[in-house]
């Protein structure tokens, strides 16, 4: 049994954290949020110490690596907002922990040279949720095309559709700077399995990008990819919205849809079980995707179509 930490206990994605600790029968030693709405941690583990703020937390980590060996962490789960991932990996380096960190790894990709340094420094392995690589329709997919004839290129439609309220611009997500933006945000894993698949990008173009979406054209070793992100209710479908459904995934390969819409929940329970058998999804696994959201965020807009429905429509 391993000796879990989880930082951002109170955040939207740490309840799949504590499913996985639980579910690969390992143990919550303790966790940190500014944020104190953290009951949920008694769903899964009952004897957590929990601590509001950082510099308290930090000092617990600290005495249990010092002066108890049963109960020093092993693993600092990080689901802190992307802007604090960077700081909050090297503190779980620094306190002799390994790392499993949620997507974005770092916004910028110049801090995974110096997370390379360190992590070999403190003899620690950093780990990544690259949740959808295991997804079983994806891995599928791999499989086809790297037995596809040699120099193929095939044509892949991108669009995931999710809708946020007002609250998204407001919080932490919103802001560019602490988040890496909407293509990094929620978009990062999309990239990732898309360069997985079909290799390093040769070009890159966006074509519209606002608060609310951001599309365009990338160009792969093997595909040539339009995509479209959106946080804006009003661009799903409309059969989606009779449904009631608030999110539209879709990714289209020559023309023939791939089907993953289900199986997300148990896919960060998967993950754990990788880097518990010491398979993780480390830095070089994050590096291309971190590159590509970068290159995005900072690319010149190509043309001035901000018609978003037409943008999703084509």
């Amino acid at each position: 049994m391993k000796n879990f930490a989880l930082m951002g206990a109170a955040g939207y994605i740490a309840p799949r954290h504590l499913e996985a600790i639980k579910q690969t029968n390992n143990d919550l030693v303790a966790a940190c949020d500014p944020h104190d709405s953290v009951g949920i941690l008694d769903r899964y583990f009952n004897q957590v110490s929990y601590f509001k703020e950082f510099e308290r937390f930090d000092r617990h980590v600290e005495k249990l690596r010092l002066t108890n060996d049963k109960s020093k962490i092993d693993y600092v789960s990080i689901c802190s907002p992307n802007y604090l991932h960077d700081a909050h990996i090297r503190f779980a380096l620094r306190v002799g922990a390994n790392v499993i960190c949620e997507k974005p790894l770092v916004i910028n990709p110049w801090n995974i040279e110096m997370l390379s340094e360190l992590e070999e420094l403190h003899s620690r392995k950093i780990n990544t949720v690259l949740q959808l690589r295991l997804h079983p329709a994806i891995k599928e997919l791999k499989k086809k095309i790297d037995s596809a004839p040699v120099g193929k290129v095939h044509d892949i439609n991108l669009t995931y559709l999710t809708s946020r309220g007002p609250w998204y611009h407001y919080s932490w997500k919103g802001d560019v700077e602490k988040s890496g933006g909407l293509v990094t945000n929620i978009g990062i894993h999309f990239f990732d399995v898309l360069q997985w698949i079909f290799g390093e990008p040769d070009r890159s173009e966006v074509h519209v990008s606002n608060d609310n979406i951001v599309a365009g054209y990338m160009e792969l070793k093997k595909a040539k990819v339009k995509w479209c992100l959106s946080v804006d209710k009003e661009n799903l479908p409309e059969d989606v919205k009779k449904k009631g459904q608030t999110t539209y995934r879709s990714i289209t390969v020559d023309g023939e849809e791939i089907e993953f819409s289900g199986g997300f929940t148990d896919l960060h329970t998967e993950v754990y079980k990788e880097v518990l058998a010491g398979r993780g999804f480390g830095l070089n696994d994050s590096k291309t995707s971190i590159e590509i959201v970068h290159g995005i965020r900072n690319a010149d807009v190509i043309g001035k179509n901000e018609n978003s429905h037409e943008i999703i429509k084509n």
